[in-house]
Order: structure tokens, then C-alpha cells, then sequence
């Protein structure tokens, strides 16, 4: 049982370099790449969007448009399929109502239905294939269907009866509530209500934690959290009735992603061997910024949505007093909600000559914050697992962060006691509290022998995805046993 090589079918809504949005996508690009490397069938699935085109990615159709079983007749789908790297044979669902004349991921009043789309075709698509996994990875609540019709419908049928499923839990926060009329159009209306739904809703994160055969989610501390009613997001009553199946495993990051000796979107490349060359992308932030490009001065970074649950109520004061002590500059890169993008233009206006906030998505201009900035700021409220921090270690910008979810299980705290810190951490949720930390990190950087110690700290420590796909292998083989396969 231990030594046999497992096949895995891991379903999200997003994955690299196909479609992003968050982190999922990172997480669906790099996981199935570290299963294959420990010699597991490893494949992947998500919808084809429109902005998946076929020239840029190869792809290729599989046999003839099939039919799945959802709406009032049936619905017909393609699929088509590449190799991404390290060799994951990748299967794109194509449906033009719903995926391939959409240019978006998410954010359409009938995601419900899009998403029970996707389900469904996944499940088809294995007949179709003729490949059978042994366990099927599903992915917050757009693939929730799956291990719920696995553990209904599914247990009545020979093909589909021995698949165990495994459901990860990136953001409790976005749990796919809809009206049960999704299942009439899904074909479920033999699905029984859960204690923790509201009358006349189906809520798809929480179908997919009941009817999986195991559930994790992206840190340790995470899993512990989201068992108490502060960060259950009222699915703790759930979820605690089956602690017991409840596993918190580190996200990982890609090392050929995310690299400083290689990255070519960084002005200098260096590692922790050439740290001192790291100051030249310093010098090129604070000028593509407008800032005072002086070498001696702190610079902060942030590279966040702009969301209450990231820290943002925390921002104003904290920005007040950090740019008005006048020791220390400040660059965001973020967009998000109206009120936060809007504060911090006005903090921008009032500190022009200390700070920048770059409202926009940039792939670009991110690694030049983690490979320039000096400290990187993530204050949130809830961070499931977070892989900005990771980044910045890798980069060698020292983290300040609060201690949660993984941010408290990735980032330890440097004091004048623990001396083998790789960032400084604060506990309450508070702009004291935030500031305390900072002021902790601005006279740590003070001392450039302490200094040099974080950043090599942090760029040494190992959150590549080989630990963590060991684990999701050992997790498998335990929703196998859980399954009875």
C-alpha cells in the first residue's frame, strides 16, 4: 500500500499558467508538477475560459463533444488537453455557454450553475478518458459537487464507487451559496440539507466538506482556526463534528517560478551567497516608485488584495505613524475594495515624498517589491497559508506579519532572545500591536549583522513543494483507507 504509485486527479476552477486569480492557481500549477516528480499519475483539470487559447498552449481536442447530465435536457462539452511542466497532462473542460465565451473565472450571476457544469463534466470526462484515479483532489467550493455525487450517486455506481476524494479548503470565506434550484439543474435533487445551511440554500463548500472522504486546508494553524466560531465562517459546528478528518498542510512555493538567482523580471539577480548585490534592485524600486533613492533608508513593501480580512483596517493609523516618524518609505502594489484603494491614495497625497501605492495588478513590478524592498507588510486578519511571506523570504525581504493561520506556522518571531528568527509577528489584531512589530524590524535593520542574519535565514529555509506533496501523498493514501479502497 505505502510504495504503490497513486493516481490523482486534482480539479480546480484556476490553475498556472492557464487562468489566475489567487493563490489557487499557483497551488494547481506547482502540486501535480511535485506528485509527478515523486513518481505519482498526477493530472489536472480545470474549465477552458476564453482567454485559454489553443495556439498559445497546444491544446488538443479528445474525441467527440460529449453529454453531462445537468439542465432540463443535457449539456454538450469538449475537452482538450496539453502537458504543462514537469510533464502534468492538463484536461481543459470547453463548454461555450459557460466557460469558453466568458473572458472572467469568477464574478457571473450563474457561477452556481457554471461551476456544477465543471463537476459534472470532470466526472464524465473520466469515462470518456477511460482513466480511473484513485483519488480525485477537489478544490473549494466550485468543485464541491464532486465528492458530494461521489459519495451519493456516485456509491451506486461500479466506475465510480472506489474513487476516494480529498477536498482542500484554500478561503472559508467564499463557500458557493446558491438556491436549492441548483439542484434541480445539477440533477440532485435527492441531496439531504445540512444543519449548518440556511433554509432554501445549498452551500457548496459545505456539501464538499461533508461527503469527502478527508479535508484539509493550506496551513496547520488554519486547520486548528477554522474549528472555532471567530474564523468557521459558521461552518465550525461542521467541521469540529469531524475533526477527526480535519489536516492542515503547508502550500509550498515553485522554486522555477520564484527565483531570485534566475527571476529576469528583477533588475539584478543575486542569491544568499551574493546578498550585497541584492541593493541595486533596492535603488531601481525607489526610483520606479519616485521615491528619495537613498540605500540607508527602510523601505516597506505590500503586495496584498486590498480586503478587510488582509489587515486593511489597519493600514490608516499604522501609515500615519510610520510615514510621519519620516524614518522609513512605503510601496503597495493592490486593488480591491473602493474604500481601501481610495485611503490609500489619500495617505499617497499626504506623504507623497515617502510612499507609493501602485493600484493595479502587476506580475512585474510584485518581484521587484519582493526583491527590492527592504521589509514586507501582510497584517491580515485571516491568512489561510499566505505565499507572499514565502516569497519575500525567498527574495530576502524580512516578513512582518501576524501571527495566524500561516503566517504563524511559516514566519518566527525575531527578538533579542531568539536570535534564529526569520521575521518579526504580532499577535492582536491591533494597529498597536502592528506598529510595536514594526518599530521592532525598523531598529532591527539598524544593525546590518542582525539584518544580514534574517534575510539568510529567510532565503534558506525550505518552502519548496517536495515536503508538502509527500504529505498530500500520505493524505491520500489515508482518504483511500477512509473510502475502504
Amino acid at each position: 500500500m505505502t510504495s504503490k504509485s497513486l493516481k490523482v486527479l486534482f480539479l480546480a476552477a484556476e490553475a498556472v499558467p492557464f487562468a489566475k486569480v489567487g493563490g489557487l492557481a499557483d497551488v494547481a500549477g506547482a502540486l501535480p508538477k511535485a506528485l509527478r516528480a515523486l513518481g505519482h499519475d498526477a493530472r489536472l483539470m480545470i474549465p477552458r475560459y476564453g482567454t485559454i487559447h489553443s495556439q498559445q498552449f497546444r491544446l488538443k481536442k479528445i474525441g467527440d463533444p460529449f453529454p453531462i447530465q445537468v439542465g432540463p435536457d443535457e449539456e454538450r462539452v469538449h475537452l482538450v488537453s496539453t502537458i504543462t511542466e514537469g510533464d502534468v497532462p492538463a484536461y481543459l473542460v470547453w463548454n461555450e455557454q459557460y466557460f469558453s465565451s466568458r473572458d472572467g473565472v469568477y464574478g457571473f450571476e450563474d457561477d452556481a450553475q457554471r461551476f456544477a457544469v465543471f463537476g459534472r463534466a470532470a466526472l464524465a470526462v473520466l469515462q470518456v478518458l477511460d482513466w480511473k484515479p484513485d483519488v480525485i483532489h477537489a478544490n473549494d467550493w466550485h468543485t464541491g459537487i464532486v465528492p458530494t455525487w461521489l459519495d451519493t450517486e456516485g456509491r451506486q455506481d461500479p466506475f465510480y464507487s472506489d474513487i476516494a476524494t480529498l477536498f482542500t479548503v484554500h478561503n472559508l470565506a467564499y463557500q458557493g451559496i446558491t438556491g436549492r434550484l441548483i439542484l434541480t439543474f445539477a440533477r440532485m435533487e435527492y441531496l439531504k440539507h445540512l444543519p449548518v445551511e440556511q433554509p432554501g440554500v445549498v452551500n457548496w463548500m459545505a456539501q464538499g466538506i461533508a461527503h469527502a472522504d478527508l479535508v484539509n486546508t493550506v496551513s496547520k494553524q488554519y486547520a486548528k482556526e477554522i474549528l472555532t466560531p471567530e474564523i468557521g465562517m459558521g461552518l465550525d459546528p461542521l467541521l469540529k463534528a469531524q475533526k477527526d478528518r480535519v489536516f492542515g498542510v503547508l502550500n509550498g512555493i515553485d522554486y522555477e517560478q520564484w527565483n531570485p538567482a534566475t527571476d529576469p523580471d528583477i533588475p539584478h539577480r543575486f542569491d544568499v551567497q551574493s546578498l550585497g548585490q541584492r541593493a541595486i534592485n533596492k535603488t531601481v524600486l525607489q526610483q520606479q516608485a519616485r521615491l528619495s533613492a537613498h540605500p540607508d533608508t527602510p523601505l516597506i513593501g505590500m503586495v496584498s488584495r486590498l480586503d478587510h480580512v488582509k489587515g486593511m483596517d489597519l493600514m490608516e493609523p499604522v501609515l500615519e505613524w510610520l510615514l510621519g516618524e519620516g524614518e522609513a518609505q512605503f510601496v503597495l502594489l493592490g486593488t480591491g475594495q473602493t474604500e481601501y484603494q481610495e485611503m490609500f491614495e489619500r495617505l499617497q497625497a499626504r506623504h507623497h515624498d515617502r510612499m507609493r501605492a501602485f493600484i493595479r495588478f502587476d506580475d512585474v513590478l510584485a518581484r521587484r517589491i519582493y526583491g527590492g524592498a527592504d521589509m514586507f507588510l501582510m497584517p491580515s486578519y485571516i491568512e489561510p497559508c499566505g505565499l507572499g511571506q514565502m516569497i519575500a523570504m525567498h527574495y530576502g525581504c524580512v516578513p512582518i506579519v501576524r501571527a495566524t493561520g500561516g503566517l504563524a506556522d511559516t514566519v518566527s518571531n525575531y527578538t533579542t532572545k531568539n536570535r534564529r528568527g526569520t521575521g518579526f509577528t504580532f499577535n492582536k489584531y491591533t494597529a498597536k500591536s502592528c506598529m510595536l512589530a514594526m518599530k521592532r524590524a525598523l531598529n532591527g535593520y539598524r544593525n546590518k549583522n542582525v539584518w544580514q542574519g534574517l534575510q539568510r535565514r529567510g532565503m534558506q529555509t525550505d518552502f519548496s513543494w517536495s515536503a508538502s506533496a509527500q504529505e498530500y501523498v500520505e493524505l491520500y493514501r489515508k482518504a483511500m483507507q477512509v473510502h475502504g479502497t
